[in-house]
């Protein structure tokens, strides 16, 4: 054998793979910081997008002075009526329903609290008697009941869940708004200080505050549109 023939030299390393390991390391050290700072802007959007969503009200409607004559509910003329306004598949009306049971713990002898549910004439027989039915159901001293496509919401003008009226024994309007501070935030809130300080001295500091809830009226297409961003279960 030709001993000189052979190549005992070490294999040669491609002069292209050493130009480009560089380029590459430096790529993936930019890749990096880039997504990160594209996870953190969209995580900054979203929680934007909560909160615009939280703490935008819902529609501000015109309500009159004194109770409807043409309700088919009575004011009570012993003690205020309180009337709250709920669409069942609202889950923001839960926050509501928490803040009138903490009014209810001044006692149901200072206060005729009722809460009136949309009931939808496009849909079964007990839809409206979900689990917030339940629920209010379970605050002492309220009682609760159905409204037929929203006949008396219209009366009083009641355009969002969550939407609370306090009247005095003679029919006059005391206060109207929301009792939460956001949509489906429950705890301390204008709306609920309010009403017991109407109820406790007679007189509050504010007699209107904002309504945070999903639209109350459910038309079919309307129902629909919500079912999509608050997850109705129709």
């Amino acid at each position: 054998m030709n001993v000189s023939s052979l190549n005992l030299s070490p294999p040669r390393q491609q002069s292209g793979n050493q130009r480009s390991q560089p380029g590459q390391r430096n790529v993936r050290t930019l890749a990096l910081p880039a997504l990160a700072l594209l996870w953190l802007s969209a995580v900054v959007y979203g929680m934007f997008l909560l909160w615009q969503y939280q703490s935008t009200p819902g529609e501000e409607p015109l309500t009159t002075a004194v109770w409807p004559d043409e309700s088919q509910m009575t004011c009570n003329s012993m003690r205020p009526t309180l009337v709250m306004f709920a669409h069942p598949r609202c889950p923001c009306t839960t926050a509501s329903l928490n803040e009138l049971a903490k009014i209810m713990t001044l006692g149901p002898e200072r206060v005729d609290a009722r809460i009136v549910f949309f009931k939808s004439s496009a849909f079964p027989e007990g839809w409206e008697k979900a689990d917030l039915w339940k629920t209010a159901s379970a605050i002492p001293g309220v009682t609760v009941c159905s409204d037929a496509d929203g006949k008396t919401a219209r009366l009083f003008n009641a355009t969002t869940s969550g939407y609370v009226l306090l009247y005095d024994t003679q029919g006059k309007l005391l206060f109207h708004g929301g009792i939460t501070g956001s949509r489906g935030h429950s705890g301390d809130n204008a709306g609920r200080s309010a009403i017991e300080s109407i109820l406790l001295s007679g007189t509050a500091e504010r007699q209107e505050t904002f309504a945070f809830g999903c639209p109350l009226l459910g038309e079919h297409s309307v129902s629909e549109q919500e079912g999509q961003r608050c997850r109705y279960p129709f």
